[in-house]
């Protein structure tokens, strides 16, 4: 595998070879690379404001105003503090009717290691395919609507279901975004993402002196041990695809006090809601089974389901054909395949498109690592990301003027929903 990770010392002036052929409407598509080329300075410095000023899920104020005071010099009508305090709608309409393309902008970083999942690079994506849309409507008169959407807390907060569930999607024909990972030298893959489930596990005892009657006591620190031993024995019989982690909580211990009181917080991975569900149902009875052998009681509370990625095929097929023509490669087993993202019951709900895309990374530096909070900052990650964003305008492009193209989009995603088990 490392033979195939773009890596920092890779010679990115070699890409893949392309194929042949015209991709739909090339005066869009060179709209949007000039475009962005002109804009790749101003884009690259909102990254790095971004990148040295990370915040946690649902305090992204730095970032809320960054972006939005972006927004505002470029003619965008935006809305700041939307349906949430630190969401924003960036807005653009050009001529009477047409459709709307949704695009959205992630903020948020991760505790103690930055923006190590490259939001940075996600939110200036947003930006890029919005202004690059709008440029395309100005210059070759294209009726539509552009709705670009600060979204907030995807780390574990899914703030893009609460503003779903706030209207903030309700106008979007479709909805777009990408992600960095790690994979080969100029891909952009079309891989998905695990369906989620989010699981905390309360245990309760008693408390006693472990020294001197440790016999009156329930120890909860016990059960939480038990159950985590219980897991780790049950990975051996799930499936590969499959991932369960977890870790303790806990507070006023001490060693000479048997702890009447311990908490988990778990998640539970599977490439379908489905299979997600299923495992879930075995990783419950390991925390059940933990509870008895300990003597504890214990609370498990369910928290946020997030569903896997369904890329739409249509949105997808039609960004491989502009990457394969233009820009690189096209592969569908890198992206975050493994990881999950709250934009998945984004693409359960409408249609949506969620490309990940190569970004040269260390050994052992992938997303959720300092490594990558590093990769994420780089000018040659800075030059990917503006490839994708082309693509992606491209592809948005084609929703605002292509309606037999739209129908099919839609039509794709009707599909879909009858397959889901």
């Amino acid at each position: 595998m490392s033979d195939v990770v773009w890596r920092p010392e890779d010679d990115s002036k070699i890409r893949p070879p392309l194929q042949e052929g015209q991709v739909y409407r090339p005066d869009i598509l060179n709209v949007i690379e000039t475009t962005l080329d002109g804009l790749s300075g101003e884009l690259r410095a909102l990254s790095l404001d971004i990148h040295d000023h990370p915040e946690l899920k649902f305090e992204e104020k730095y970032a809320h105003d960054a972006y939005t005071a972006f927004m505002e010099k470029h003619d965008f009508t935006v809305t700041k503090n939307y349906l949430l305090e630190t969401a924003w709608v960036a807005t653009y309409t050009h001529g009477q009717g047409g459709r709307v393309l949704g695009v959205n902008s992630e903020m948020d970083a991760l505790p103690g290691i930055g923006h190590a999942c490259g939001h940075n690079l996600i939110g200036i994506s947003g930006v890029a395919v919005a202004l690059a849309a709008k440029a395309a409507m100005e210059r070759l008169n294209i009726d539509g609507k552009v709705v670009l959407l600060g979204t907030p807390a995807e780390e574990g907060g899914f703030g893009k279901v609460i503003l779903y569930e706030k209207g903030a999607y309700d106008e979007m024909d479709v909805c777009l975004m990408c992600h960095p990972a790690p994979g080969p030298r100029h891909s952009i893959s079309l891989s998905g993402c695990l369906a989620i489930s989010r699981i905390t596990v309360e245990y309760h005892g008693h408390t006693a002196h472990a020294g001197l009657s440790p016999w009156e006591g329930q120890n909860a620190l016990d059960a939480a041990v038990l159950a985590y031993n219980n897991v780790s024995l049950l990975r051996q019989q799930i499936k590969p695809t499959h991932r369960v982690h977890g870790i303790f909580e806990g507070k006023d211990w001490a060693p000479n006090i048997i702890p009447d009181h311990a908490i988990m917080q778990w998640l539970v991975r599977a490439p379908t809601t489905s299979e997600m569900e299923d495992t879930r149902k075995r990783v419950i009875s390991c925390f059940e089974a933990a509870a008895l052998a300990s003597g504890c009681k214990v609370e498990i509370t369910i928290g946020s389901v997030g569903n896997e990625i369904t890329q739409n095929k249509a949105l997808g097929d039609e960004l491989a054909d502009v990457v394969l023509k233009r820009y690189g490669a096209i592969d569908y087993d890198w992206g975050i395949k493994s990881a999950s993202t709250d934009f998945g019951n984004i693409t359960y709900l409408m249609p949506g498109l969620h490309p990940g895309f190569s970004i040269p990374t260390i050994p052992d530096g992938g997303n959720h690592t300092t490594g990558f909070t590093e990769a994420a900052r780089s000018e040659v990650s800075h030059d990917a990301c503006l490839v994708v964003s082309k693509a992606l305008a491209a592809v948005g492009m084609r929703v605002l003027t292509d309606e037999t193209f739209l129908q099919k989009v839609k039509d794709t995603f009707e599909e879909d929903k009858k397959l889901r088990v």
